[in-house]
C-alpha cells in the first residue's frame, strides 16, 4: 500500500448536520439520485478517523451508500487515539487511503512532511462554488508541501458548532436561573449555582493520545473573548507564544472554571482523568451532578440516549456568551 494518504475532510467550525437522520427510511434514499460514481466493484477503500459509537453508525451509513452506488467495499476504522495512531500509520508506510483530520494543523503537519496526496484544484474549485464561504473552506485545507507549495488537501466533510453550553431546561427552570447573556452574568450564575448547592460545570479532557483538546477549545473561546482577533491569529499561527500575557490572561480565566472545586463535578483533580464523552453525562443524573457543560454540536452523540434529549427536550444549549466589558466574541 502508498505510504501516502488522502485527506477527507476536517472537524472544522461551523454548522452541522447528522448523517443518518431524516425522514428517509434508506439513508441512501435522497432527494437528488446519487450521481453515476462509477464501477469500482472489488476494490477497497480504507478509511481511518476518530468517529466511535453513534457518530461511526453515522458515517458507515453514508459509506454504506457509496458502497451500494460503486460496488466498492469500504473498511472503516475508528479510534479515540487517531491522532497518535495516524501519524505513526504514516510514518510507518502503513496509511490508510483515507485520514479524516479533526484537527487541520495536524493535517498541515504531515502534508508537509509528504504524507498526504493533494486532491486538485478542481476539487478546491467545486468547494469555493458549492459551500457558503467556500473559499474559506478550501483555505482550511490548503498547506504547505513538502517543496512549500501551497496545494488543496483537506475537503471538509462534517462540521460541527463550538462555543456551545449545553443545560438542562428543566433543571434550569426548577432553581430559576436565566440564560446569561454575557460572560459577566455566566460567572454571576455559576457562582449563584454554588450558592444554591449545585455544582455548576461537568468538565472532561481525558481523550486517550489527544488528552487536553477540550481544553483548547476552552482556550480558543476565551481567547476570542479576552483578546483582540489579530492576537489570536496570531497566536494561531505560533508568533504569539504561548507564555504572552493575552494567552496566560485566557489560562487563568479558564483556570478560574476548571480548577475551581466548587465549580467542577468531582473537584478540579477530575477534570485531567474524566473522559469527555463521560463529562455531559452529569447533566442526566438524578440529582444533576452538574448544570453546564461546554462542548461543540457533535456532543449529544455521547449523551445517555444519544442524543434523543435533544429531541425530546431534556437537553438544550446556549452561545457560551462575550464579555459584556469588552467588544470581543460576537
Amino acid at each position: 500500500m502508498s505510504y501516502k494518504s488522502k485527506l477527507l475532510g476536517a472537524t472544522l467550525l461551523t454548522a452541522s448536520g447528522a448523517f443518518a437522520t431524516g425522514a428517509y427510511a434508506d439513508v441512501c434514499d435522497t432527494p437528488s439520485a446519487l450521481a453515476d460514481l462509477g464501477n469500482f466493484a472489488g476494490e477497497t477503500v480504507t478509511v481511518a478517523g476518530s468517529w466511535q459509537g453513534k457518530d461511526e453508525e453515522n458515517v458507515v451509513a453514508v459509506m454504506d451508500c457509496f458502497a451500494k452506488a460503486t460496488g466498492a467495499t469500504i473498511k472503516y476504522s475508528g479510534s479515540a487515539d487517531f491522532t497518535s495512531l495516524i501519524v505513526a500509520d504514516l510514518e510507518s508506510g502503513n496509511a490508510p487511503n483515507i485520514a479524516v483530520f479533526p484537527q487541520p494543523g495536524l493535517a498541515a503537519d504531515m502534508a508537509a512532511e509528504g504524507h498526504l496526496v493533494a486532491l486538485g484544484d478542481d476539487k478546491a474549485a467545486w468547494m469555493n462554488e458549492n459551500y457558503g464561504a467556500g473559499s474559506s473552506w478550501s483555505a482550511l485545507g490548503t498547506y504547505a508541501g513538502p517543496d512549500g507549495s501551497n496545494a488543496f488537501y483537506g475537503f471538509a466533510y462534517k462540521m460541527d458548532v463550538k462555543s456551545l453550553v449545553w443545560y438542562s431546561p428543566e433543571g434550569f427552570e426548577d432553581n430559576g436561573y436565566e440564560i446569561p447573556s454575557s460572560m459577566e452574568e455566566l460567572i454571576a450564575l455559576s457562582d449563584q449555582m454554588v450558592a444554591d448547592g449545585n455544582t455548576p460545570w461537568c468538565i472532561g479532557i481525558e481523550s486517550g493520545g489527544a488528552t487536553g483538546w477540550t481544553s483548547t477549545d476552552w482556550m480558543e473561546d476565551l481567547m476570542l473573548r479576552t483578546a483582540s482577533p489579530e492576537a489570536y491569529d496570531q497566536w494561531v499561527s505560533n508568533e504569539l507564544p504561548f507564555n504572552s500575557p493575552e494567552v496566560l490572561n485566557a489560562m487563568e480565566v479558564f483556570g478560574s472554571f476548571s480548577r475551581n472545586d466548587d465549580y467542577v463535578a468531582g473537584g478540579s483533580a477530575a477534570v485531567a482523568t474524566t473522559f469527555f464523552g463521560d463529562a455531559p453525562k452529569g447533566l442526566f443524573t438524578s440529582p444533576a451532578s452538574c448544570m453546564m457543560h461546554r462542548q461543540a454540536s457533535f456532543i449529544p452523540a455521547f449523551f445517555p440516549q444519544e442524543g434523543a434529549e435533544v429531541e425530546n427536550g431534556e437537553a438544550d444549549f446556549f452561545y457560551f456568551p462575550p464579555y459584556a466589558s469588552a467588544e470581543l466574541g460576537n
